[in-house]
Parts: C-alpha cells; sequence; structure tokens
C-alpha cells in the first residue's frame, strides 16, 4: 500500500514516515501534485560468494578432531532416558 504525500508534509512528517517505511509501506513524495520520488525500505545488495577466497588464510590444528572436555559428559548421559546429574557434576566433568 501506497501513500501520496506533499513535500511539505513530509518534512514536517519525516521520522513518521521513515518509521512506517521500516515496516514496509511504500510512500510516494509529490510537489504540486506532481509525484516526483519514492521512499521505499531500503534493501541491501546481495553479496556474490566466491569458493576459495578464504584459501591460505585458514589453518586447522592438529588437534582439530580431539576429543573435548565435554565428551565424558555425552560419554556418561549416553543410554539414559533422563538426566539425572547436579549442574555441580556437570561442571567437575567438564574441569577434569
Amino acid at each position: 500500500m501506497s501513500e501520496k504525500i506533499n513535500i511539505d508534509d513530509a518534512q514536517e512528517r519525516f521520522s513518521e514516515l521513515v518509521d512506517r517505511v521500516e515496516v514496509g509501506e511504500e510512500i510516494i513524495i509529490a510537489r504540486e501534485g506532481r509525484s516526483v520520488a519514492r521512499l521505499v525500505p531500503y534493501r541491501a545488495p546481495r553479496v556474490e560468494r566466491k569458493q576459495g577466497r578464504m584459501r591460505g588464510r585458514i589453518r586447522i590444528g592438529r588437534d582439530f578432531d580431539a576429543p573435548l572436555p565435554g565428551e565424558a559428559i555425552v560419554r556418561r548421559l549416553k543410554g539414559t532416558s533422563s538426566v539425572r546429574m547436579t549442574t555441580d557434576e556437570i561442571l567437575a566433568l567438564t574441569r577434569k
């Protein structure tokens, strides 16, 4: 839905018009009854992604797939239908 507004009126109510445009409304600005501008929501241009742009800039450590400290928790909870551990017990496992 768009609304035609006189330029003088638009200057006085600019903040209100921007708020309306932010939610998707389109405002036509007119001078002496003739449409001269359109106020529409801003849409950021799409950035085309290119494969391999980060080649040579990222290093994966040798221990990348080593078990994490929290793996002990997963091993302990595996196969149980409900968790019967307190928060303190879980934190103690992550500190080991």
